[in-house]
This record gives structure tokens, C-alpha cells and sequence, in this order.
């Protein structure tokens, strides 16, 4: 059997939007239900939700017999690049990793010789030779020198320092997208709690032009439909429209309020 075809990573070459859903809840059940919906892509959050290596691997399995393209998070950024991690998460069977707080292309490089078997030629990365579930067990026999090809490495671009060093960061090979995130950029540009800010939208929507001007694909996060639709039009890829916990929240408020109209609505969420 060949190794799979990363459908993500040719959207991105071929410039066609995907639209995505956060997964925070950790939860095989709510993300069966998700994967259901239709979204070209879901993001298992193993930074900011309670996931582990167990519990990753469960949304795998209840992502797979949909079309959705399951996306993981990894808990590392600010140069922690986490080599045996990454290749913990690879093994498990993501073809697509979003690594957090990447601020220089040093970093950036360092990740993708981490998400890369060495091949042949001495070349490749360092990834340890293993496959287990990705390889379906040593059956899909070509896996170490076909996995390289459809590794999708997707990193964010969240700090004054990103900013400063994105086109070296989007110059980088093996670097497919760069993800741009909102609240810790807000953070970063001294509007905490406020991605809304003009100077942090103003900041988004340059960086936006930037990377698509770099030939790669840029994404972000946004549960708000207008702002979603300006970053598309914008040109970005990869775009998140909403988030599990927010959905439940508003969802489960607004059903509240209709019969305890003292209970005050939740807003939707500006943590993303």
C-alpha cells in the first residue's frame, strides 16, 4: 500500500481555501460529531486543551472515516522546538503539525529537519526511524522515503519578532504555512486581550499580504464571519471559523437565556 497523499498540504500548493474548526474539548465523541460537519480541516489543540498523546490519537481515529484533514497543535514554541515529541505526534499518524511561538528561521529549520526522516543522499532531517500507526504498521512498506513528501509543516508567526523575521521564516524549505495568532500577537503589540485592536488587525492584515506575496499559505483564527471573510479575500488559506468550547458556550447561553432571561449572555470568545 502507498503511503497516503496529504490532501492539506496540495490544497495549500494549489491555493485553494480551507476552512477549518478549532478542537478544544479533547474528546473523540465531539470530534466525530465536528468531523461530520463538513470543514476541510480540524485542529486538535495539544497546546492550550488537555490532550495527550493517548487522547490525540482517539480524535484521529474518530476523524478518519470523514474527509476532514486532521491538523495537531503542539505544545512548544520560543525555540523549545521538542524533537522527540514532534516525532511522537508524526508516529502517531499527523501529516500535519502547527508549532507555535516560531520567531526566527533558525527555528523554523530546526523543525523541519525535526518532522524529517534522514534519507539516502545524507540529506533529509532527524527524525527517528520509526512509523508505528502512520506506517500502518510496516504496512505501507515505502513509508520512511515517502513520508518527507507529504509532511505539512505549518508555523506561527504570533510575536513582534515573527513579524521582523517572516519573510526568512516563509523563505525557509519544508515550511508550508505560517499561521498567524491573533491573541498572543495582541499580547505582543502591547493590546492584550484585544485581537480586535486596529493596530492588531492593521498588523494582521499586512502580515497576511506578506506571506501570501511569499508563495506560501497564511492562516489564522477568527470565530467572527466578517472578519473570516476579509482575511480570505485577503488571500489567506487556511482559516478557522470557529472553535468547539465557543460553539458550546454561545450555543448552550443563548439556549439559557430564552428561559432565564437574568442570566446575561456570554460574549464570544477573544482568547484565540
Amino acid at each position: 500500500m502507498q503511503t497516503p497523499v496529504n490532501p492539506f498540504k496540495k490544497a495549500l500548493a494549489d491555493k485553494r481555501a480551507q476552512i477549518g474548526l478549532w478542537l478544544s474539548l479533547a474528546d473523540p465523541y465531539s470530534a466525530e460529531l465536528c468531523a461530520g460537519a463538513g470543514f476541510d480541516w480540524l485542529l486538535v489543540d495539544g497546546e492550550h486543551a488537555p490532550n495527550d498523546l493517548r487522547s490525540i490519537l482517539a480524535q484521529l481515529q474518530a476523524i478518519a472515516p470523514y474527509p476532514s484533514h486532521p491538523i495537531a497543535r503542539v505544545p512548544m514554541g520560543h525555540g523549545h522546538v521538542g524533537e522527540a515529541l514532534i516525532k511522537q505526534y508524526l508516529d502517531l499518524g499527523v501529516q500535519t503539525l502547527l508549532v507555535p511561538m516560531v520567531d526566527t528561521p533558525e527555528q523554523a529549520a530546526t523543525l523541519v529537519r525535526a518532522t524529517r526522516y534522514p534519507q539516502d543522499d545524507g540529506k533529509g532531517g532527524i527524525r527517528g526511524m520509526g512509523g508505528a500507526r502512520a506506517s500502518r504498521w510496516g504496512r505501507y512498506p515505502a513509508y520512511v522515503h515517502e513520508a518527507n513528501a507529504q509532511v505539512c509543516l505549518l508555523v506561527q508567526a504570533e510575536t513582534r519578532t515573527a513579524l521582523a523575521n517572516l519573510d526568512a521564516i516563509a523563505a525557509t524549505e519544508g515550511v508550508d504555512g505560517i499561521f498567524i495568532g491573533p491573541a498572543d500577537l495582541s499580547a505582543s503589540l502591547g493590546h492584550v486581550g484585544n485581537p480586535g485592536h486596529p493596530e492588531v488587525q492593521a498588523a494582521i492584515e499586512d502580515t497576511i499580504r506578506r506571506i501570501v506575496k511569499t508563495g506560501k499559505a497564511a492562516g489564522i483564527l477568527t470565530p467572527d464571519e466578517a472578519q473570516a471573510r476579509h482575511y480570505l479575500a485577503l488571500g489567506a488559506t487556511f482559516v478557522a471559523v470557529g472553535l468547539d468550547t465557543n460553539l458550546l458556550v454561545r450555543g448552550t447561553s443563548a439556549l439559557v437565556a430564552k428561559f432565564k432571561p437574568e442570566v446575561a449572555l456570554a460574549p464570544a470568545s477573544k482568547t484565540y
